[in-house]
């Protein structure tokens, strides 16, 4: 495994994170998909065996047992100092007032939480999971300051969010000399590159690291089009990504499929290849619910694909509606 600095800062992440979104309990929260904690220990202690150290979950990812079941088996399998815990906070957590987004009440009473279901002291990488609009921005950026300033987090990240936003939280920090982004964890891909216009080159401008969630398009960039998973036939925000691009989108799978095929390796591995070697992606977020998965993850990490074989992949795609998140 390699490893990479987080931005400007001083923390050394691996090159491939662990999503944690997979590991939860099925009947809580919105994923059916998700396998429980028996069947997730194993992919978290291979991670651990394969030298990746960063991993990525949420409060709102299965009512709260993915952080759960990742706080227990990271403790059991793993010394504390040695590796670097990531969630969010802005998802609903309970119904009613209050029970979801990035006001001061929110976010001091559910980093409490999350670090009751983590099991941890401290969280290294405390990210808001998109951006509220329905929160003045000064009130966010002081409450995740008091949080560093608390001990209760290392470092502070955002997701994705138009580049405007960003730029504007990132501005209130420094005005009041409050803790700023380090991290921005976006949604890139073969088939969805358009965070090069903006957020990219803004994160390269500003020593920000980035790391890309769905990195293979929730697994389309590793199989045929037209199959199917179970999560695919049940992932409702899934269906949402790519239903307007879809001639587009089949070519790139194809060409995928082309360039693994003349590798011999599997596709995953070229999907993630393309988005490591991108110029300013720091560690791209994998989900794994096979064994082979976090394989293929790894592997990604030494594949050097050619300037003519990243030029072929990019050559089908075409503009995409603006998604992951910034339309809502």
């Amino acid at each position: 495994m390699k490893y990479i600095k987080l931005g400007r800062t001083g923390l050394e992440v691996s090159r491939i994170c662990l999503g944690c979104m997979s590991y939860g309990v099925s009947e809580r929260g919105t994923h059916s998909w998700t396998i429980d904690e028996e069947r997730s220990r194993p992919f978290i202690k291979q991670a651990l065996e394969k030298g990746i150290n960063f991993f990525d979950t949420a409060n709102v990812y299965s009512d709260g047992t993915s952080e759960e079941i990742v706080g227990r088996a990271l403790r059991d399998y793993a010394s504390r100092d040695e590796i670097v815990i990531a969630t969010k906070v802005n998802g609903r957590m309970r119904p009613g007032p209050n029970g979801a987004g990035l006001s001061r009440k929110a976010i001091l009473s559910e980093v409490d939480h999350s670090l009751q279901r983590l099991g941890t002291d401290y969280i290294d990488l405390y990210q808001i999971h998109r951006f509220d609009p329905h929160t003045p921005i000064e009130e966010t950026m002081e409450a995740l300051h008091e949080v560093v300033k608390a001990g209760k987090a290392r470092y502070i990240g955002a997701s994705s969010m138009y580049a405007w936003q960003f730029l504007k939280m990132q501005h209130v920090a420094e005005q009041h000399g409050w803790t700023r982004f380090v991290s921005m964890q976006n949604y890139v891909n073969l088939l969805y590159r358009e965070e090069e216009r903006e957020m990219l080159p803004l994160c390269k401008s500003e020593g920000i690291g980035v790391i890309p969630w769905s990195p293979l398009a929730r697994g389309r960039l590793t199989r045929d089009w037209d199959e199917t998973t179970s999560r695919s036939e049940t992932d409702e925000f899934g269906k949402t990504l790519y239903a307007h691009t879809i001639e587009a989108d089949r070519k790139v799978v194809q060409t995928v499929a082309e360039v693994a095929a003349e590798r011999d390796v599997p596709r995953a591995q070229v999907a993630l290849a393309w988005v490591l070697q991108k110029e300013g992606i720091t560690s791209p977020i994998v989900g794994a619910t096979k064994l082979h998965h976090l394989e293929d993850a790894v592997a990604a990490v030494e594949l050097q694909l050619t300037p003519e074989e990243i030029a072929r992949l990019e050559e089908p795609y075409v503009p995409h509606p603006v998604l992951g998140g910034l339309n809502t």
